[in-house]
């Protein structure tokens, strides 16, 4: 009778019987079997019609019956994904059975991922213990737990939602369904691609607003071990404001309240920085964190010392030279400096330019960049809160985590503590070549650790390891030919003595943008130690502006910077008026060979002093010995 009302899907009839079937006969195998297809079709993501059928035949049982049927069919079942995912029916139906089942289920899940001898975080048993577990315990308020229990689970879900916020693409490669260009770009949409974590559906491997999640289970475990929370829904900056003004008086508590204020201080701290130094380095390079497309367009960008503000005392109005002057407002671009604030431990201000056009919310990333930063100081600000961030650190292993080394190296940069910066670069280097399947082959992202290590090495004034550095980066490097580019429009009088940069700026990760900032790293090297600058101008300078500034180094206003020339520089041509004012007081070899350059002043720039600087790297070097 059963079958001729499941077949005719008549759900009420069918119901009933499936009823009277469970209490009378509940240990006959068929019976049984006919329970484990309902329940699987509870379980399953489908919405078939069959599906909907069986699930709409459950619900006709009476509520004591379905708890029942749930809990033996949990017993019944020997894998600990099944029984688990089982026993999630029971507690989101039944909440009054979280009190006897919840914490076990979570222990049982915790425990069977260490069996498992999983190596990521992000696995379906954390997965389940997380996302589906752990709030039904948290906000059961009959399920008693202690506080070490607690900063455990927060422990455990803090490191599994970072760990699948920042995944990086290879994890997701071969799971990634269509999906919208726009949504792929956008480092606040990533969540919601389609990601698949092995032994779980598409539908249970999704989770939407993870960073929401992971500071609502911390808002929990804040009421539950009575931290001092004043106000609801703060955003990151004002928790951080709160936590600081804590940390002024933590210390005059007794033993217990210090321990537990400093459990509040370290990980609503912990997760403000993780979260603005992951939405700082998506921004900055949106390839760790997203499968490449030909339709993306977003660029690499890289925080490097500004040149145009690196020299002391500048002289802008070279009266002298005005004939090179050019009107500000032509072509200059949109930009936006970060605000005011004093240069950790260097007491300077610095300012981070920005592009508006390749950085569009330049304004968000700047501000989670200074929150990130302060988010770090306030971790080592005493020596109980960086204990207990570091040891959360080795337990996550964040050493190994290459966005957190960008993010590190680029706060090290801004305050401009360049020494310890080489070091973590070259850390950094090191996490490029074992990633390397994270980063785009042959594209200048690889090349970064080299190109932020010239710029240090050259505010420390080692201008031989800077050109080493810039000369190894320009090998890698494919100039644009159809881009001609000037590699400084305004190149400052120099000083003797130099000055450590104030200002910095994110610049793309291009050929166009790295290639003329490497040129005037190198040509400033030069320039700063006074010495030969051995044949640039003469072999390479085929821009107009650039012939005018090398012949204004050889004049007194200039520096009386000498310039040779190369021996097999071979015939030059003929005498005729270059520009006004060069051809007076030069030699005339000098003054013939840059009329021989003007001739070629329609040749790519880039091309040209791309083609020098890989020729004679060895020449260049050793002219800085």
């Amino acid at each position: 009778m059963y079958m001729i009302e499941r077949n005719a899907e008549r759900t009420a009839s069918a119901g009933r019987l499936l009823y009277d079937m469970f209490v009378n006969f509940p240990d006959q195998p068929m019976v049984w079997r006919e329970i484990n297809v309902i329940t699987a079709a509870l379980r399953n993501d489908t919405q078939d019609k069959q599906t909907q059928f069986l699930r709409g035949l459950f619900e006709t049982l009476p509520g004591r019956i379905q708890c029942e049927m749930l809990l033996k069919a949990t017993e019944q079942c020997f894998n600990t994904l099944e029984r688990a995912e089982m026993l999630l029916l029971l507690l989101r139906r039944f909440p009054e059975s979280v009190v006897q089942h919840g914490v076990s289920l979570g222990e049982t899940l915790l425990e069977a991922e260490n069996l498992d001898d999983q190596d990521s975080p992000v696995n379906c048993f954390r997965k389940l213990f997380v996302c589906d577990v752990l709030p039904l315990i948290i906000n059961n308020p009959d399920v008693r737990l202690p506080a070490n229990l607690l900063y455990q689970y927060l422990h455990k879900a803090a490191e599994f939602y970072i760990g699948y916020i920042t995944r990086s693409p290879s994890l997701e490669g071969q799971h990634q369904g269509s999906q919208d260009t726009a949504d792929i770009k956008s480092p606040t949409k990533r969540s919601t691609q389609k990601y698949i974590i092995e032994g779980l559906t598409e539908k249970s491997s999704l989770i939407m607003e993870p960073w929401d999640r992971l500071f609502e289970i911390m808002s929990v475990v804040a009421m539950r071990c009575e931290w001092q929370m004043d106000k609801a829904n703060r955003n990151c900056g004002e928790i951080l404001h709160r936590m600081k003004d804590l940390c002024r008086y933590i210390n005059n508590f007794d033993d217990e309240g210090h321990r537990k204020y400093k459990h509040q201080v370290v990980y609503s701290t912990l997760l403000i920085f993780f979260k603005n130094a992951f939405q700082y380095v998506s921004s900055i390079q949106p390839s760790l964190f997203q499968a490449s497309s030909p339709s993306s367009n977003q660029i690499p960008l890289i925080l490097l010392d500004d040149l145009s503000n690196i020299y002391g005392d500048v002289d802008i109005d070279r009266s002298k030279h005005i004939h090179k002057r050019r009107k500000l407002g032509e072509g200059r671009e949109k930009t936006l400096s970060s605000d005011d604030e004093e240069c950790s431990g260097k007491g300077r201000s610095r300012h981070i330019v920005v592009n508006k056009i390749e950085l569009p919310n330049s304004i968000d990333v700047l501000e989670n960049f200074k929150i990130a930063r302060e988010s770090w100081e306030l971790l080592h600000s005493q020596e109980a809160l960086e204990k207990e961030f570091t040891r959360i650190c080795m337990s996550w292993k964040t050493e190994t985590w290459l966005w957190l080394r960008i993010f590190i190296t680029d706060m090290i940069v801004y305050q401009g503590q360049y020494r310890k910066a080489i070091n973590s670069l070259h850390q950094l280097g090191a996490l490029q070549g074992a990633q390397q399947h994270v980063i785009s082959q042959g594209t200048l992202e690889q090349q970064r650790a080299l190109i932020q290590m010239a710029a240090c090495h050259f505010a420390l004034g080692e201008y031989r390891m800077t050109c080493d550095k810039v000369l190894d980066v320009m090998c890698s490097v494919i100039p644009c030919a159809q881009d001609v580019v000037r590699v400084q429009e305004e190149i400052p009088k120099v000083k003797p003595r130099f000055k450590k940069a104030s200002d910095l700026k994110l610049l793309p990760c291009t050929s166009k943008a790295m290639m003329p900032y490497c040129l005037q790293l190198m040509l400033a090297c030069f320039k700063c130690t006074k010495m030969t600058v051995h044949n640039l101008s003469l072999i390479t300078s085929v821009d107009i502006d650039m012939l005018e500034e090398f012949a204004y180094l050889r004049t007194a206003e200039g520096g009386k910077i000498h310039l040779e020339l190369l021996p097999n520089q071979g015939l030059l041509i003929k005498h005729h008026t270059v520009t006004r004012g060069i051809t007076k007081g030069v030699k005339e070899d000098f003054r013939l060979a840059m009329e021989r350059q003007v001739s070629r002043c329609g040749e790519n720039l880039m091309v040209v002093l791309h083609r020098f600087c890989i020729n004679e790297k060895i020449i260049l070097l050793q002219t800085l010995m």
